[in-house]
């Protein structure tokens, strides 16, 4: 899954326009009166300054008893179509056609961008938990309270659940998660005699270790802000939050500055690569025995199957290494949604298929298949099914690793609007310090102060955490 969006800019005159608009709530209800005190504390997580999807435009004409209708649905995801297919046979007058987009440096996204501000985007798409916000200030979402989409709350995990909930209103359908856990080399570390560690210092002591050895451990990719999110997470980081009507933003805490620290040391020893992830350096890495690990999520067993084939049986996975020893806190990294956009004609279609696409056993069991992480689901599959590349491990039943780790994930973190810049702002910072050498810190420090810019320019209110 992709986990490195780019976001779109505004026209002034598009900016205003919309600002206009963002000051009133459905049915003209002031934003400051839904989110401000109990309602945002009630929420745990507002949007403050967004506005709806029902700002007094035409309502969707919907589907008439019999008529057959086509949906459209953007997606990446490897093998999509075979679920889809499966809808289709069983849905003749509701038909859904795929259509496959780049998951490249966001590409998506800057599509469904434009397409929302063209006025034409499609019925639905797939959308990453962090970058939900985003398209909210576009009022490109549905609400799907008022087509019953509460009624399917208890089928869904928690805390996915609750990525696409602002203040009363949900405007996506959770797919998957992608809770971490580290990839390793287990005939490496066996060869080498190191233990796979199961603290930050014990992994940094492995470093060391595997360095000697001449290979690597693994790699810090300046561009992949949303592992390096993932980190923070698991120390315990708060980037975002609400006071009332305000967003608060808290990326240079004390938290990500213990995760910056740690990661900048291993750098500036050489400990560590510095060479992007998920692209062709790595890839041969990892297929060489260069990289001996990898600190990954749910879905990357696929991805390490179909990039590095030769390399079978000799994985294995280990849970997140630990601030401190005995602990049990882990984070996520990506999953994604199913949406529905403001401009659907036929809404409560859309939320049918995407309520089956995200929990029909049948469905389920092809997305398994194709490698697309932890179900959002509750039920409808066991967890021995996700081990789908088991012999590819030795036979580990790995899933049972990111099982536990979803179950230690602090369901408290709550994404903000602009995730997809800030990632950007991420990943230009930590190259540019790579370069020059600057300590990590600085990096946290320029990136909050830009941050907060970016949501005063899109007409939040916002302040330091």
């Amino acid at each position: 899954m992709n986990d490195t969006p780019t976001g779109t800019s505004d026209t002034p005159t598009r900016r205003d326009t919309r600002m206009a608009r963002w000051n009133t709530w459905t049915h003209g209800t002031p934003r400051r009166a839904v989110l401000g005190g109990a309602a945002a504390a009630a929420a745990g997580f507002a949007l403050a300054g967004c506005g709806s999807d029902d700002d007094g435009g035409d309502e969707p004409k919907g589907r008439k008893k019999g008529e057959k209708i086509t949906l459209t649905f953007w997606s990446w995801v490897p093998g999509i179509d075979k679920p889809v297919a499966l809808w289709n046979s069983k849905n003749p007058e509701v038909r859904v056609k795929v259509e496959k987009v780049s998951a490249v440096d966001g590409a998506q996204y800057a599509k469904m961008h434009a397409a929302i501000k063209a006025g034409n985007p499609p019925d639905l798409g797939q959308i990453e938990y962090p970058v939900v916000p985003s398209f909210l200030i576009d009022n490109g979402l549905l609400d799907l309270t008022k087509y019953g989409v509460a009624d399917h709350k208890d089928k869904f995990i928690g805390w996915q659940w609750q990525q696409s909930v602002f203040g009363k209103a949900v405007y996506a359908v959770p797919q998957a998660s992608g809770p971490m856990g580290l990839f390793i080399r287990q005939d490496l570390f066996d060869k080498w005699g190191i233990e796979p560690p199961t603290t930050w210092d014990e992994y940094e002591a492995a470093a060391t270790a595997i360095r000697k050895k001449g290979a690597w451990i693994e790699t810090f990719s300046a561009t992949n802000g949303n592992r390096f999110a993932g980190l923070a997470w698991q120390a315990g980081a708060r980037w975002f939050g609400t006071e009332g009507d305000t967003w608060t933003v808290s990326i240079d805490d004390e938290p990500t500055r213990k995760v910056a620290d740690y990661w900048y040391g291993l750098v500036r020893r050489k400990l560590i690569k510095t060479i992007p992830d998920r692209q062709n350096a790595w890839y041969k890495d990892v297929q060489t025995g260069d990289m001996a690990s990898w600190l990954g999520a749910s879905w990357g067993d696929a991805l390490l199957v179909g990039n590095a084939p030769k390399t079978a049986g000799k994985w294995r996975v280990v849970p997140m290494p630990q601030w401190k020893k005995g602990e049990a806190a882990y984070a996520n990294w990506g999953g994604s949604t199913t949406a529905v956009f403001a401009k659907s004609e036929y809404p409560k279609d859309a939320l049918a298929f995407a309520i089956w696409l995200n929990t029909d056993p049948e469905s389920i069991k092809l997305l398994i298949e194709n490698g697309y992480g932890t179900p959002g689901a509750k039920q409808g599959y066991t967890t021995s099914q996700l081990d789908v590349h088991k012999d590819f491990f030795g036979g580990q039943e790995y899933s049972e690793v990111f099982d536990e780790a979803s179950k230690g994930v602090d369901t408290s973190w709550k994404w903000g609007p602009a995730t997809d810049t800030l990632y950007q702002r991420l990943g230009d910072a930590f190259t540019a310090a790579i370069g020059d050498g600057s300590d990590f810190r600085s990096v946290l420090k320029k990136v909050q102060s830009q941050t907060i810019t970016d949501l005063k320019e899109k007409g939040l209110q916002v302040k330091a955490g």
